[in-house]
């Protein structure tokens, strides 16, 4: 249900051309928002002078921030000190900005990897600080977690609007399907269709296979995004996600068959797993703003692959 919250709102969607922001900016054209996107070559928003010219530049009254230095497991593994600074500082820098500007809400995009590595499944958002996040992407979830810090501090010390969402792994198409950067469901995708092109007759895929995962389909992933924007003033973070588990051996299986790859899947157990297990409550997203992930799991990944498979001409 549509409100009219969103007409002629100057909004501002820092990633705003990345695979969640190109969904989300979509959704807000046509709810009637006026929106702004930096562009990174003109924006590098790791440099404070580039926020404020791009707060300047587009004088919104709602901030969505999406920009994020991010990848899979390789990628957090190979560049933690690139992926802590760049995250923190940019988040840092972006809540103090735009409170100097009077920006009226910012909303501020955390990740699951802020949880600790053994939270009890599903988890809640009060266990969020019981415990050490998994080691391989740690730096990155705590630099986003730090938002959270800053988020409760700026509305008790100057009563600054800004919410903070954590939202699982999301899926989709239009989703990065770089092998240096991109998550577990493109990573796989890609696989499976470059060994059916090159007639390789086995994929290797990282781990054992026994971690669980959960995934949000970028399209409600995009919904909630909006829905806690307008309805939801707390800084208490908030759990944005299906709901349902999945054991990645089990993922596998359901890549290599819409994918169409009959070849043999070896693990690689000299890799890592990753969290042991992933799932979220998200009961407070209901509750605090009508939040629930509509998208069919298997129907999204279809849509996924075929998207790719399109794409890439296969």
């Amino acid at each position: 249900m549509q409100t009219g919250f969103w007409k002629n709102k100057k909004v501002c969607v820092t990633g705003g051309a990345g695979f969640l922001g190109k969904h989300l900016t979509k959704k807000l054209k046509e709810r009637g928002a006026s929106i702004f996107v930096p562009k990174i070559e003109r924006y590098n928003l790791v440099e404070k002078e580039n926020i404020i010219r791009m707060l300047d530049d587009a004088k919104p009254e709602i901030v969505i921030h999406l920009a994020a230095a991010v990848g899979g497991i390789g990628f957090n593994m190979e560049q933690p000190g690139k992926l802590f600074y760049e995250n923190i500082i940019m988040g840092a820098q972006m809540i103090e900005q735009s409170r100097l500007r009077g920006v009226k809400k910012l909303v501020a995009l955390g990740t699951v990897c802020a949880y600790p590595k053994f939270t009890p499944v599903p988890f809640k958002e009060e266990d969020l600080w019981n415990g050490y996040p998994e080691e391989t992407n740690a730096p990155y979830g705590l630099a986003k977690k730090m938002m959270l810090v800053q988020s409760q501090a700026y509305r008790q010390q100057y009563n600054f609007n800004s919410i903070f969402l954590l939202p699982v792994n999301l899926y989709g198409p239009g989703d990065n399907f770089n092998p240096g950067s991109s998550h577990v469901i493109p990573a796989l995708i890609k696989k499976c269709f470059d060994a059916i092109k090159n007639r390789e007759d086995k994929i290797v895929v990282w781990g054992d296979g026994s971690a669980s995962r959960e995934f949000l389909y970028v399209e409600d992933a995009a919904e909630g995004i909006l829905l806690a924007a307008e309805r939801y003033n707390k800084s208490e973070p908030i759990n944005l996600g299906s709901g349902k588990e999945i054991i990645i051996k089990d993922l596998v299986n359901k890549i290599v068959k819409y994918a169409g790859f009959t070849g043999q899947i070896e693990w690689d157990t000299t890799r890592p797993n990753g969290q042991p297990r992933r799932c979220l409550d998200t009961t407070k997203a209901k509750r605090e703003f009508g939040f629930e992930a509509k998208v069919d799991f298997d129907e999204g990944l279809k849509e996924t692959v075929k998207w790719y498979k399109k794409q890439t001409g296969n």
